[in-house]
């Protein structure tokens, strides 16, 4: 039984994590038209922020509670301000920045605040999995 509960706590743990991949994952015709996909999460090799704190880390981190210092929630609560928009992507990057998380030039930087604001949109649904796992296990 022990062994069961193993192999789905780890199918569970894949499926956190390669769901953001997938879901941003998109079609794309080359010249050959062959389809192929394309993950539009990746950051562009010229952005500015390839060194800095992803979207994903930044919204888990907030989740965890990393930025209630300044003025955003954790776990629910941001969940429930997130889906009220009482707490936007520019909030984030803006308590980011002041926690010096993020470099100022992040607040202005549209690919990045597009990213984050994806990463808010599907956080109810990362956090009802993680519930589940953590209701699961224990």
């Amino acid at each position: 039984m022990k062994l069961a509960t193993l192999i789905n706590s780890a199918l569970i743990f894949a499926s956190i994590t390669l769901i953001p991949g997938i879901a941003g994952a998109q079609t794309a015709t080359t010249n050959n038209s062959e389809t192929i996909a394309v993950n539009s999460n990746n950051l562009s090799t010229n952005s500015t922020y390839a060194n800095y704190l992803q979207p994903l880390n930044l919204v888990t981190f907030a989740y965890q509670g990393g930025l209630q210092q300044h003025g955003i929630p954790s776990g629910e609560a941001l969940v429930l301000k997130t889906q009220n928009r009482n707490i936007l992507a520019k909030d984030l990057v803006k308590a980011a920045v002041n926690a010096d998380k993020l470099p100022s030039q992040v607040l202005n930087d549209q690919n990045y605040l597009s990213a984050v604001n994806l990463e808010l949109n599907v956080l109810p649904d990362y956090a009802a999995l993680i519930n589940l796992v953590v209701s699961y296990i224990f």
